[in-house]
């Protein structure tokens, strides 16, 4: 019987209780191609040969950077694994000189690619980092080797036995992975994680979501560097649920028809689009099928859990779940009941809506520092409370600082900072990690995230103002596709908004406005500003005057990460961001900024 203590050992624990034919499902030439769990254990193990006959040692750092989820990534890091040494995954968005400081502060002697546009990136900055021996890629590119070549040359299973042997060498404790996060500020930290810190999230956080294990169908498209993404993809190994790898973002409503998974992952960017397209579809109908689909949403609006609200709200929650919420769930392929929600916290009214869909969208926290999961929603056993970030997982342990700042205890603390003794030290004190996230316990065990401690400031008045809650709330207004509040040291609040840009332009067609055609005419019209004011100054309502944003002004850019505005995990770049609309700054506060 497998008993798991390392990351190897989830595909020889679903073989020996599942076994599935499709472990491991990627999209090749327009076709979905299952790997089965012998196929993805056996192909594993011919890497794990093949980087022995290479000379790789164990400790060694391999770096595996794909553009998109697929099955080779995973294969790959099996086979990285087993031998003792360790997978460094990095977003495939960073830049080139990014690029360049992490192979080399990781000392990595291989990369693995997906593409060719990845493949030119690396060969530009190759001979500035020294340990690198060579660059493989997943895709057949001219001029680059092949990840194929590795399981040729793993074929002879002659040196089996020097695998099982590096294998058994492998202790829990041992470091499994780095992980570069994606900072807001300054050069990526690498986060160091062991087999048993993700081991022990997977293990303490499985209980959480209700799988049908060995049948459960999940989707993969979230960046799998990340290690929430890839904490998760574990425990789909360990429920035997067979993993679809979406195609792009952009293809994820079509991948989700096509594969109609049970399960997903999400961030509340991706659910705020689609919530967006479905009452776009709404705006469309007309007559009795419009005054429906609004009144459905109306009741979706108003959902509480464990039917608190009532005998009659059940009886309308009912009649609108089969007229009007029962075509959204076959809209995204008829099975999905589960999204597990990640990155930042989700707006309420989407939680709610989506929960009266019967599509639940269960909130967790978490950082890379703790592997990643602190706590999770789960629908079962009253576990869920819309607004939270859920309970505290099994074995973990939080208190809250004087300051609210939310301290982390357990297994999954990371094991340090990789290179960095000082930062490690600053972070975790007394075995305690300090999250720099301030949050409250409610009486129920209800873990909630109210800001950055980082980010949260304070105006000139001496008022602390927490961004990120006037942000989200903000948001709600399909007229707001970004927000930025600022005036840290200023008198009053203030915001860079980035207006949905779509939404505005089918605004102004309904209304006969001439809005403009490019995003800079369209800032600039003055019944747009007014229209957007109206947005904000009905959502300043729900904060103090001092929270509340008296100035803003409109950014023609669509806010992107390409564009240096978000993290790859779409966090805001706060200082970037100021730094690009520093003229923006100078015309809220005046320009002796």
């Amino acid at each position: 019987m497998i008993t798991i203590n390392r990351l190897f050992d989830f595909p020889y624990y679903q073989l020996e209780n599942y076994n599935k034919p499709d472990a491991l499902v990627t999209k090749q030439n327009g076709v979905w191609t299952a790997t089965s769990t012998q196929e993805y254990i056996d192909k594993a193990n011919a890497v794990s040969r093949a980087l022995l006959r290479m000379g790789v040692q164990k400790n060694d750092k391999i770096a595996i950077i794909s553009s998109n989820n697929r099955t080779e990534w995973h294969i790959m890091d099996v086979g990285i694994l087993q031998t003792g040494a360790q997978n460094v995954p990095v977003y495939p968005t960073i830049t080139e000189d990014d690029y360049e400081y992490i192979l080399n502060h990781s000392e990595a002697i291989y990369v693995f690619v997906s593409d060719a546009e990845l493949v030119n990136k690396i060969n530009s900055i190759k001979a500035k980092v020294p340990s690198l021996k060579d660059v493989f890629s997943f895709n057949e590119v001219d001029g680059c080797k092949n990840w194929n070549e590795l399981l040729e040359l793993g074929k002879d299973t002659s040196n089996q036995d020097a695998v099982e042997d590096r294998k058994n060498s492998v202790n829990p404790e041992d470091l499994a992975t780095i992980i570069y996060t994606s900072g807001t500020t300054g050069r990526p930290k690498g986060v160091m994680l062991s087999h048993k810190n993700i081991v022990s999230n997977v293990l303490d956080s499985a209980d959480r979501i209700p799988f049908n294990a060995g049948v459960s169908r999940a989707l993969s498209f979230l960046p799998i560097c990340h290690i929430y993404e890839r904490m998760v993809t574990y425990i789909y190994q360990f429920y035997g649920c067979s993993i679809y790898f979406g195609e792009s973002i952009e293809k994820i409503s079509d991948n989700i028809k096509e594969v109609r998974p049970s399960v997903m992952t999400g961030v509340p960017r991706l659910i705020e689009k689609v919530y967006e397209k479905i009452i776009g579809k709404g705006t469309e109908l007309t007559g009795i099928k419009k005054k429906l689909f609004f009144w459905a949403v109306g009741v979706g609006l108003k959902y509480e859990p464990y039917g608190v609200n009532g005998f009659w709200y059940e009886l309308q929650l009912k009649l609108a779940r089969k007229l009007i919420f029962s075509k959204w769930k076959t809209g995204l392929g008829g099975n999905l009941d589960l999204i597990v929600n990640g990155s930042a916290a989700l707006q309420p009214r989407l939680a709610r809506v989506f929960a009266a869909a019967e599509i639940y969208i269960m909130e967790g926290y978490g950082l890379s520092e703790t592997s990643p999961v602190i706590s999770v929603n789960d629908f079962r056993n009253k576990g869920f409370k819309i607004g939270t970030a859920g309970k505290i997982i099994n074995n973990v342990e939080i208190k809250i600082a004087e300051d609210g700042e939310i301290l982390c205890k357990g297994p999954n603390v990371m094991m340090g900072y990789f290179k960095d003794p000082e930062k490690t030290a600053e972070a975790i004190i007394d075995g305690y990690f300090h999250t720099g996230d301030i949050g409250n316990v409610d009486k129920d065990g209800f873990l909630s995230i109210t800001d950055r401690k980082k980010e949260m400031f304070k105006t000139s008045g001496g008022k602390y103002i927490a961004p990120q809650l006037i942000e989200n709330t903000m948001k709600q207004s399909r007229f707001i596709e970004q927000i930025m509040v600022i005036g840290d040291g200023e008198k009053m609040p203030g915001a860079f908004i980035q207006p949905s840009f779509e939404f505005v332009k089918e605004w102004a067609k309904l209304h006969g406005i001439d809005a403009g055609k490019t995003n800079e005419e369209i800032i600039s019209n003055p019944k747009v500003i007014d229209r957007i004011k109206e947005e904000v100054d009905h959502l300043n309502t729900k904060f103090g005057n001092w929270e509340q944003i008296k100035r803003f002004e409109l950014t023609p850019d669509v806010w992107s990460i390409n564009g240096g505005h978000l993290t790859p995990t779409l966090k805001l770049k706060r200082k970037i961001i100021k730094e690009i609309y520093k003229d923006l700054y100078a015309k809220i506060y005046g320009n002796n900024n």
